[in-house]
């Protein structure tokens, strides 16, 4: 965490630029720690009558994860606000996402089992465009194993890691807009407007089998929750 001081608004919200390599509580953790730093200490009177010096317990929550190799705005609640966590849950995101065709992984990003497919002809642009423009509206997404929603009490991650096959929901989401941004095989970079739980991971995947080539994403950014842009946002180190 950087020395300079953690500015939390009125409101009880903290925006961070989550850096790659760390998980979304991983931040959590380090600004209840810098935040619990900065309130000082408190006294305490024990059970045995004596009054001791302990540090101030700051809660802080998070309003939606993003997995560990994914980078940007996290909207973090401090003190009562966390009780707000719900109304932030709902709201659309944008991203920024890089793709890497021809190749597809176990868990739809780098830190999957890489596999490299046999591609006979790689897309031109106006495939590439018309592949991914597709995509735009009302879709229907299957969520990937590799996430944290919960398959008859466990985690879908969890029962993946340890090699269980089972079936996961399809889910209904709204594409607002993408944007290519840059296209030179095997990468191609988008920008995309979605409702909230789009998986990006998906649609990374979804476009490479519509071009019949696979893909997985390489590079995941957040950039805008509803109101809040990654630009107003603490940067912090891992």
């Amino acid at each position: 965490m950087e020395s300079r001081k953690l500015q939390v608004d009125e409101e009880g919200i903290l925006l961070v630029d989550k850096p790659a390599g760390i998980s979304s509580f991983g931040v959590v953790a380090r600004v209840r720690r810098k935040l619990s730093e900065q309130a000082g200490m408190i006294e305490v009177k024990g059970k045995d009558g004596v009054v001791r010096q302990k540090r101030k317990k700051v809660k802080v929550g998070h309003t939606g994860t993003l997995d560990p190799f994914a980078t940007g705005l996290l909207i973090l609640l401090v003190g009562k606000a966390t009780k707000r966590a719900n109304e932030f849950l709902k709201k659309d995101k944008e991203y920024v996402a890089t793709i890497r065709l021809g190749y597809t992984s176990s868990t739809g990003d780098p830190e999957g089992e890489i596999t490299e497919c046999e591609v006979r002809e790689v897309p031109t642009m106006e495939e590439v465009e018309r592949a991914v423009y597709s995509f735009v509206g009302k879709i229907e997404q299957r969520v990937p194993n590799f996430s944290a929603v919960k398959i008859n009490g466990q985690r879908a991650y969890k029962l993946a890691r340890e090699g269980k096959e089972v079936e996961m929901p399809v889910r209904e989401v709204m594409i607002y807009e993408i944007e290519i941004l840059r296209y030179e095989w095997p990468e191609l970079e988008i920008r995309c407007k979605v409702s909230s739980g789009t998986y990006i991971r998906t649609l990374g995947e979804d476009i490479g089998k519509a071009l019949g080539v696979g893909g997985y994403l390489t590079v995941l950014r957040r950039t805008k929750i509803d109101k809040y842009d990654v630009e107003d946002a603490m940067k912090i180190e891992v």
